[in-house]
């Protein structure tokens, strides 16, 4: 194809540099709404278009399939408008549907489909299909290449086989979740059965090697990878085997990585082996025709929990590059200019992030003008500050008819944040919940729920049915079916025949004790309906019932986050009983209901985006409203006294206001319901790293959030250092944690100070002996 128009013209100087980058390594440093996408798609086009490097030479992997998609069809239209160029001589808009549809369709034949876009899992199993029928693993297993691939149900089942049948171990000590948590992360890090023994060197980490072990034979004898083997095999593949490493090393000889700050070490190692041909001397490298290709932004780095490592592209310019200054480099290009946002969500962005000491140095320059000033919003409780978001949304909708409601998104550090935000919308404005669930459509959520309608309802064979056997307590599918078979032939409720000792004795078999037991609890609850409020039973039978111990004991990032939002949901019925005056569980779950009753939205209807901030990435919103910044919440008290996962905390805030496009809402709360129980919210600390001059707030003085300093009092604390304590400073206790000082008492070396500490209340200490110090 001839190119017949300027197709660069429109880009700015860097990513023009970017893009015209021919042979060798680069590593593209994109801020936030720069356009990198833009540069990946124009950069493949460019090395099509004017270098006539032949599409299947060309290994593009992005983050998400949804990404894949966008670039496919980004560079699709390129190829379609160079067709209508050369064909009529003017724009593709310009000419009919049908030919549009024509110049496309040959577009995506010819250029598309031979491109090798995807993410790092479609795009490798697509190679283990060509090759896997090459490759043994260290204990001699093979795989053919119509393997299946596990999903991760298939593969916690797997797992809770090997650990509770095969094994007989303590699923107590061992349990299946945390063991297949561990298996992920060993093969993130790359690592076999033996290496992770090695590795760990512990009773635990040996006997989770041996179900590691265990389960690489199940899936070799079911012919079936999971997610994580279609990185780790074709690693171990091309470590291997020479000849199918160089085979893949001369296909693909202009390799892209997007999202690059994302990458864990197990990815790292196939661009690694694609890139060089497995050969560790860098001057023995030939970039002749040849490329590696990485966009990326450690300040958007926010997957460490998934084993992301944003080192690796810290380490591009050693890996890879010259390791040249950033002045003297030519490896290295930086898209600063960004496109998105407006100057003052810039340079409180800017400012923020210069705390962070792990990162390339860049600054976002403004494109846009200086626009709205960032409003902070401190709200007496959750329900306020929902209230707040809602009609700040209702209000900017009506004002402004160039919006509508897709313009809003209201972010958050946790799922279980959603209630509060759900219960303000609804009936009043359309939303909806970007990667997640509406908070009563989630697993936790549903199982609590089901325990409390079986309560107030015995008749409710559904919700009976969900929560017989959960959490796990030895009744089988088929002790169920037996039951429910008996309850149909007698044309009775299923609980009917549970609540009944003799039945349960005589069609339960083993299981029968544990079917009693599980009635028992039941009716125990069902006599207090009436003595207890609503708050307590919800307490009690998910105590009792073995749910949150089970969940505790799962010791995984997901069990934590469903452990949030069971604490939301005791929140949730504590705002019910102060609300209304029907104070029991029926009136609760009838309010449960309509919210969970909601209508699905039309495919297409405009509505306000919830979601957290780690679903947040890559999106973009005219008005966003970062919700819940206090101390503990956000950052998340896991983070604060880890300097390390503080900063990624950061990043997170970070990404957080980049959202946003016109205008940025940045809420707290004084108080917020932690399990049942206000406790005082201290702000976080991210909100006194913002520029105070870029701000506006509804609390006087004007920075709203450095506490107004009621008393001031010199001490000597417990390192014997002379320190000043005032009401409203935050502290760390050694054994109590966080807590913010609401009362100083006596002078000189006769100082005591109250402090309140979440979850634990008020405590009067001397700060002389107390092993504790101030936050700065």
């Amino acid at each position: 194809m001839t190119v017949t128009t300027n197709f660069l013209a429109h880009l700015n100087p860097s990513q023009r540099q970017a893009v015209e980058h021919y042979c060798g390594p680069l590593l593209v440093v994109a801020g936030a709404g720069s356009g990198k996408t833009r540069a990946l798609t124009y950069r493949i086009a460019n090395l099509i278009l004017k270098h006539k490097v032949n599409p299947e030479n060309i290994l593009a992997v992005t983050f998400t399939n949804k990404a894949a998609r966008e670039m496919k069809e980004r560079i699709e239209k390129i190829f379609a408008q160079q067709l209508a160029q050369q064909k009529h001589g003017q724009r593709l808009e310009l000419l009919s549907a049908d030919e549009q549809t024509r110049l496309a369709s040959r577009a995506y034949k010819t250029t598309i489909k031979p491109l090798w876009i995807g993410t790092f899992h479609s795009l490798f199993a697509r190679i283990l299909r060509y090759d896997i029928n090459k490759y043994q693993d260290e204990k001699g297993r093979i795989w053919n290449r119509n393997f299946s691939i596990f999903d991760e149900s298939d593969a916690q089942t797997l797992v809770k086989n090997i650990v509770t049948k095969q094994l007989n171990l303590d699923d107590k000590k061992f349990n299946p979740r945390s063991v297949r948590y561990a298996i992920s992360n060993a093969k993130n890090l790359g690592l076999s059965p033996a290496e992770f023994a090695r590795e760990k060197g512990d009773y635990w980490g040996r006997v989770v090697a041996e179900v590691y072990e265990e389960y690489q034979n199940q899936l070799a004898n079911n012919n079936a990878l999971d997610f994580d083997d279609l990185i780790l095999i074709p690693v171990r593949l091309f470590q291997q085997n020479e000849t199918v490493l160089g085979y893949w090393y001369e296909k693909f000889r202009h390799i892209l990585v997007d999202e690059y700050q994302d990458t864990n070490r197990i990815q790292y190692e196939l661009i690694r082996l694609l890139a060089t041909n497995n050969e560790t001397d860098k001057r023995k490298w030939d970039w002749r025709d040849r490329s590696v290709f990485v966009v990326g932004d450690a300040d958007q780095s926010i997957y460490s929990f998934r084993m992301a490592d944003y080192t690796i592209l810290l380490d591009f310019q050693q890996d890879f590059g010259d390791n040249l200054p950033d002045d003297d480099t030519r490896t290295m290009v930086k898209l600063e200019e960004n496109y998105r946002s407006r100057e003052n969500i810039l340079q409180a962005a800017n400012k923020l992030i210069e705390k962070n000491t792990e990162r390339i140095d860049k600054i976002l320059r403004p494109t846009r003008g200086f626009g709205e000033q960032i409003y902070v919003y401190k709200a007496d409780n959750e329900v306020e500050e929902a209230e707040f978001v809602v009609s700040q949304i209702m209000n900017l909708a009506r004002n402004n008819p160039e919006i509508n409601w897709g313009s809003f998104a209201i972010l958050y550090r946790t799922n279980a944040q959603s209630r509060a935000f759900e219960e303000a919308l609804l009936g009043r404005v359309p939303y909806t919940i970007v990667g997640g669930l509406k908070f009563y459509d989630r697993k936790e959520i549903k199982d609590a729920i089901a325990y409390l309608r079986i309560i107030a309802n015995p008749a409710d064979t559904v919700s009976l049915i969900r929560i017989i056997n959960t959490p796990k307590r030895s009744i089988g599918k088929t002790t169920v079916d037996r039951l429910v078979s008996a309850s149909v032939e007698l044309g009775v409720p299923l609980w009917e025949i549970i609540s009944d000792e003799t039945s349960v004795n005589t069609l339960a078999g083993r299981a029968a004790k544990s079917v009693n037991k599980f009635a028992q609890m039941i009716q125990h609850f069902q006599t207090e309906i009436n003595n207890l409020e609503a708050t307590e039973i919800v307490r009690g039978i998910m105590s009792e019932s073995g749910y949150i111990d089970d969940l505790k004991k799962q010791g995984t990032d997901e069990a934590e986050n469903r452990l949030e939002n069971v604490e939301e949901l005791y929140n949730a019925v504590y705002q019910f009983q102060e609300e209304n005056q029907d104070t029991t569980l029926t009136g609760f779950l009838a309010s449960a209901s309509l919210a969970s009753d909601l209508d699905n939205l039309k495919e297409g209807e405009k509505a306000v985006s919830l979601m957290t901030l780690h679903s947040a990435k890559g999106l973009e919103f005219p008005v966003v409203f970062l919700v819940g910044l206090e101390q503990g919440l956000f950052p998340n008290h896991r983070t604060i006294d880890d300097p390390i996962a503080l900063e990624e905390e950061r990043r997170l805030c970070y990404v957080g206001i980049t959202r946003a496009q016109e205008q940025l809402f940045l809420t707290y709360t004084r108080e917020r319901r932690l399990w049942g129980a206000r406790e005082i919210a201290i702000p976080s600390q991210f909100l006194q790293e913002l520029p105070e001059d870029l701000i506006t707030t509804n609390v006087q003085p004007a920075v709203a959030y450095k506490p107004r300093r009621q008393k001031s009092v010199t001490a000597t604390s417990g390192n014997n250092k002379q320190q000043t304590w005032q009401v409203g400073d935050r502290v760390v206790h050694k054994s109590f944690g966080l807590g913010e000082i609401t009362h100083v008492f006596g002078t000189g070396n006769k100082v005591s100070v109250a402090i309140k500490f979440p979850s634990l209340g008020q405590k009067i200490i001397d700060p002389k002996v107390a092993p504790m110090q101030k936050v700065k």
